[in-house]
């Protein structure tokens, strides 16, 4: 969708384990911080959107954790709209609250995400991922993933996929094994991936991992799934972000100098298609960057949902930012790394950054808006003016179930 909505102000924690805190302790956070990025009050605010996945999991909190978190600041009376979407909650979250101030029905709005996934009980961890497939066909979805894999001849790891890892690393290494055997790239691919954001996330203070990891180390580390080792899968963690979103109208009243445009979203669902139709990224940017009259050799920086190191050389190709089965090649040419010709995941990304599921399309949004006011320090991308956010959720088949993708851009 086209977008006449401007982001006045941006909030976030850092990622990690926040065993101490309450889900409305991390909300309350990034809500009084993005208010004051905004220099506004609390009463400002006309609605409040609220990406959230695993409260009913891990917190017990099943229905109305936005509500709850903003009233105990004093936040009450406004539509407050709890959204749930897999891992892309908080950019749909995003992408709604946008909608309604570019329809004209607010010129005041929040949209925030928030996560808790830290719990002693790793099965009740995992259990928030399975439910992101077609559950009540559980037991079909993972019979499909093993059988593509031995399709495309790799070996399937023994072990029960969401009890002991995520049942997530095992879609990403089937659709991992299905790009080596298509394009010919290889695990040492995936690893540049890692170092590279590794570097990028030693860079952020407030990212979950801040060691630097070269591509032999991501190599020996501990294998999770075949290709995947440990640091080519992103973390759980606990987290929150939040972006204040105003009209044209409000954002001239404070400056449009300090504001961010949103230049257009885009939210699709996966559906039943054959292997050579577009995917949900591709689709979903194509529709971003027709809505903003941009192409991706526009795009300056870029924050892209690399919850496993191979989707990050898949979307990028998805994206347009290469030729299919040339991500691998990018990478290895430094185009991707800062101070490169295409910026990918200067936060670290959910490699590094981490993926406190229901916080991370905010935290994307959080990252771009520091690199387009030229604040994001040691990490900046010099002369950035156009930001793409990809950020994708659930599983269905052999595609995401949803996916966002938003383009910001520098004052007007």
């Amino acid at each position: 969708m086209k977008q006449n909505a401007y982001i006045a102000g941006v909030g976030m924690t850092s990622f990690g384990k926040h065993i101490d805190r309450t889900l409305k302790s991390l909300t309350v956070e990034v809500v009084t911080e993005a208010l004051h990025d905004a220099s506004m009050e609390k009463s400002a605010i006309e609605a409040a959107w609220m990406g959230n996945v695993a409260a009913g999991n891990i917190v017990g909190q099943v229905c109305i954790s936005g509500q709850v978190a903003l009233r105990s600041m004093g936040i009450g009376r406004i539509p407050v709209i709890n959204v749930k979407n897999a891992c892309a909650s908080a950019s749909t979250a995003f992408h709604e609250a946008a909608t309604m101030v570019t329809a004209g029905l607010h010129d005041v709005v929040i949209a925030t995400g928030s996560e808790k996934l830290y719990c002693s009980d790793k099965e009740k961890i995992f259990s928030v991922f399975t439910g992101c497939l077609d559950y009540e066909d559980y037991d079909k979805v993972v019979a499909e993933l093993d059988e593509r894999r031995r399709a495309a001849g790799f070996t399937v790891a023994e072990g029960d996929a969401g009890a002991g890892r995520s049942v997530f690393m095992d879609v990403y290494a089937t659709m991992t094994a299905a790009h080596m055997k298509k394009y010919g790239s290889t695990q040492r691919h995936f690893a540049a991936i890692s170092a590279k954001n590794s570097r990028h996330g030693a860079l952020n203070p407030k990212a979950q991992f801040r060691e630097a990891l070269t591509i032999d180390e991501v190599l020996a580390a501990r294998e999770i799934t075949y290709p995947l080792t440990l640091p080519m899968c992103s973390p759980i963690g606990d987290g929150a972000a939040a972006a204040i979103i105003v009209s044209e109208n409000k954002a001239r009243s404070i400056g449009l100098d300090r504001c961010v445009r949103i230049r257009s979203t885009a939210l699709v669902s996966g559906w039943d298609h054959g292997p050579d139709v577009p995917d949900t990224v591709e689709t979903a940017a194509g529709i971003a960057f027709n809505d903003a009259d941009l192409g991706p050799d526009d795009v300056d920086v870029v924050e892209l949902h690399d919850a496993a190191a191979p989707s990050e050389i898949m979307h990028s190709e998805s994206l347009g930012f290469c030729a299919k089965g040339d991500g691998g090649i990018l990478v290895e040419s430094g185009a991707t790394e800062i101070g490169g010709r295409i910026p990918i995941n200067p936060s670290g990304g959910l490699l590094r950054k981490g993926h406190p599921i229901g916080a991370t399309g905010l935290a994307q949004i959080y990252e771009l808006v520091q690199q387009l006011r030229g604040t994001a320090g040691t990490r900046q991308v010099e002369g950035a003016r156009i930001a793409l956010a990809e950020n994708g959720g659930g599983f269905i088949d052999d595609d995401a179930a949803a996916m966002v993708v938003s383009i910001l851009g520098r004052g007007q």
